[in-house]
Formats: structure tokens, sequence, C-alpha cells
């Protein structure tokens, strides 16, 4: 029921900076794939929402070591977010290589 018109990106990771992008239309039946942190639990109308999960010590392994500030922050999103329970589908992703759907 939407335009269509979406934003193909918002930010930019490399420079930590909005991008400045220009709307594009979608085809019929286009999918918008929206990636990030911390977004579950936020009451963003998501159609299907996956949920990857790292255990705590596979989180801390992966963490940058000038990053590991953040950890508190996915701990707190864990309890009061919920993501695995807000999720549609929950993927464990300790190991990248053999990732595990959770049923």
């Amino acid at each position: 029921g939407g335009t269509g018109r979406v934003l193909p990106a918002l930010w930019d990771r490399d420079t930590d900076r909005a991008v400045r992008a220009a709307y594009v239309t979608l085809p019929p039946g286009g999918v918008v794939l929206v990636d990030g942190a911390l977004l579950l639990g936020r009451g963003l109308p998501f159609d299907l929402a996956v949920h990857l999960w790292l255990s705590p010590a596979a989180l801390r392994r992966k963490v940058a070591a000038g990053e590991t500030w953040t950890l508190p922050a996915y701990e707190r999103y864990e309890h009061e977010a919920d993501p695995a329970g807000t999720a549609d589908l929950v993927v464990r992703m300790d190991h990248p290589d053999r990732p595990a759907l959770v049923e």
C-alpha cells in the first residue's frame, strides 16, 4: 500500500556519516532488506524479521578489541528487547560457516 520509494542507504559505516542517497522506486514485488544491530523490539513493521544470534562468549570473541565497550548494550538488548522472541526466524551464528536455524 506504499509508494514503493525507498532510500537505499541511511548511514555509511566506513565514514560514520549520513549518506545523501536519492530515493529509488522498487519494481512491483520488490523486497527491502534492512540490516543493523539492535533493530528488533523497536516496533518497526517488518514483514519478516530474522535475528542472527550469538552466544555471549562468541560475541566477546568476535567484537574487535576497540569495540568491547558495546558488549553491555548487546546484553541489555537481549534482556529488554527479546530479539529472539520478536523475530520470525532465529539463526545461531556462533560459527558463521555452520549457521543453525533455531526451531
